[in-house]
């Protein structure tokens, strides 16, 4: 029987999964929950699970096709190397199971396998510069201490600044007021909602910042600017890492290109393939080895 491969790509808002054959042709695909190491590698597990299981039910293969099935999984989080190697130890049912970050299967992806950097910008945020064959990273330590510019941190920002605004700290605004709606304007509820919010939850704010800036919210275009200007920092410091092309990812990557100063839209490049494929190529070398 021909081998299997399986691209995983697991972040902190979804779980992604397709299955190709030996030729690369799709066979399946699979969707699931949010996945990162670092908010539990059981939750993280079950998702994964979730997702490849979805991607054979769709491609009409049964169960024991997982057994000639090598798998590349990019995990978010797994840029910590005993988190890496507990996942790569749980019991997945394929032939072969090859982890790394999502950062690195991005990159692998996004430059066909050759040398260059990218910057996911999602529910976290994770740079990557891959220079003769090495890696090497910046953010992506979570949103409590990293992840600059991500839907987390702006979300935690704009959650920060519509309380400020709630208990007249500073002037409200359109997306203070909206926030707080969100909570019944109550600043106990938002709290409680706040003690036990994940980094996804958080991100489902970002959306109304960005949208708030295009209409001129003064809160927005403030946070906007901050982070975009964190963004350009990054960016930055991974030109000077050596990358002589970024590619942004992520579901927060439009909305900074458009935002960013021009000289360093000149290097950024469309991603050539995605996360997905990289994890795909993964696990081919690891068949091959």
């Amino acid at each position: 029987m021909t081998p299997l491969f399986l691209g995983i790509d697991a972040g902190g808002t979804r779980c992604r999964a397709r299955l190709v054959d030996a030729d690369g042709k799709v066979l399946g695909s699979g969707l699931a929950g949010p996945a990162n190491l670092t908010w539990g590698i059981d939750k993280a597990h079950r998702a994964i699970l979730a997702a490849s299981a979805e991607a054979f039910a769709t491609s009409g293969l049964g169960r024991t096709a997982m057994r000639r099935t090598h798998a590349g999984m990019g995990i978010a989080g797994a840029d910590d190397p005993a988190q890496a190697r507990r996942m790569a130890a749980r019991r997945f049912g394929f032939a072969s199971v090859t982890v790394r970050s999502d950062g690195e299967t991005a990159c692998i992806g996004a430059h066909d396998g050759r040398d260059g950097g990218v910057l996911i910008l999602g529910t976290g945020s994770n740079g990557l510069v891959r220079r003769r064959g090495q890696f090497e990273r910046i953010s992506g330590d979570g949103f409590l201490i990293s992840d600059l510019g991500s839907g987390a941190v702006v979300g935690q920002a704009a959650a920060r600044q519509a309380l400020a605004a709630h208990q007249g700290v500073i002037a409200r605004s359109p997306l203070t007021r909206r926030i707080m709606r969100r909570f019944d304007n109550d600043a106990a509820k938002m709290r409680a909602w706040a003690m036990a919010a994940t980094p996804d939850r958080w991100g489902e704010l970002a959306p109304l910042v960005f949208a708030g800036a295009d209409k001129a919210d003064p809160v927005a275009k403030r946070l906007v600017a901050e982070a975009v200007a964190d963004v350009a920092r990054m960016l930055d410091r991974m030109i000077a890492l050596g990358a002589k092309r970024i590619a942004l990812t992520g579901g927060l990557a439009d909305a900074y290109a458009s935002r960013l100063p021009r000289r360093l839209t000149r290097i950024l490049v469309p991603a050539q393939r995605d996360a997905l494929s990289g994890a795909i190529d993964l696990a081919r070398e690891v068949a091959r080895a």
